[in-house]
């Protein structure tokens, strides 16, 4: 494998970790063993190893020589007080994004309003036949997501706004939405419905209504990855 895609396989194990760790799945104070994420992973231990490195760097995990890494996840405070700074910063980005926006990146924003529609239309009929999963819908809502937010953010046209979002996310991926929205067709057809409701006001050309509905949209978001935080944690704290 060459250096960009040992690089790679690292930085996705790592974004898997840290999900599970901000989404709950993986409870503060866990004990993470190299060759137990290894063999699940199907890879070396030296990828996981660099892995949990950048996690320490973030400051997620602690690792400690021979014994593995403890996970030191934030709490359900902080993981709110991250989105409501998200919600005022990309609600400016909102705010901005109408009256900059390219006709190229708008049809961008479009492509991935349809994206999400798909995503959730698969995962309904998986649903409807009695399968619980389905890794396409997920990463193609995820792909949408991601599209969706860094197109308006782009469109803002504010360098200095872009950078302080990306470093949020760093810590805070946005991919924590879908583990507190999977759960629910409702919940997902009206996060859906958000994203279009922001596309019609960037594409009214209407900057305050775009500020408003992408506040409103993070800060939704917000509550309920923090809620399925707090549920997680209850749940571990009945079964220990």
């Amino acid at each position: 494998m060459t250096a960009r895609g040992n690089q790679a396989l690292v930085d996705r194990l790592a974004a898997t970790i840290q999900a599970r760790v901000l989404s709950g799945q993986i409870a503060s104070g866990s004990r993470l063993r190299q060759e137990t994420l290894a063999a699940e992973f199907g890879v070396s231990r030296t990828p996981v190893r660099e892995a949990l490195r950048k996690l320490q760097s973030g400051g997620l995990v602690h690792v400690e020589p021979n014994r593995g890494a403890v996970v030191h996840g934030p709490s359900a405070r902080e993981i709110r007080e991250a989105y409501e700074v998200r919600a005022e910063l990309e609600g400016l980005a909102a705010e901005l994004a109408p009256t900059r926006i390219s006709d190229e990146q708008l049809e961008r924003l479009r492509e991935a309003e349809n994206l999400f529609r798909r995503s959730m239309g698969s995962l309904i009929r998986r649903r409807r036949n009695g399968k619980t999963s389905d890794w396409t819908a997920e990463s193609d809502w995820e792909q949408a997501n991601n599209v969706f937010h860094q197109v308006i953010q782009e469109a803002a046209g504010n360098a200095r706004l872009l950078a302080i979002i990306e470093t949020l996310h760093l810590s805070f991926p946005r991919a924590l939405s879908w583990a507190a929205l999977s759960e629910s067709s409702h919940l997902l057809e009206e996060n859906i419905e958000q994203h279009h409701r922001i596309l019609e006001a960037i594409e009214r050309r209407d900057p305050q209504e775009a500020r408003r509905l992408m506040v409103e949209h993070v800060r939704s978001a917000g509550e309920l990855v923090t809620l399925h935080l707090e549920q997680a944690g209850a749940r571990q704290a009945v079964e220990t």
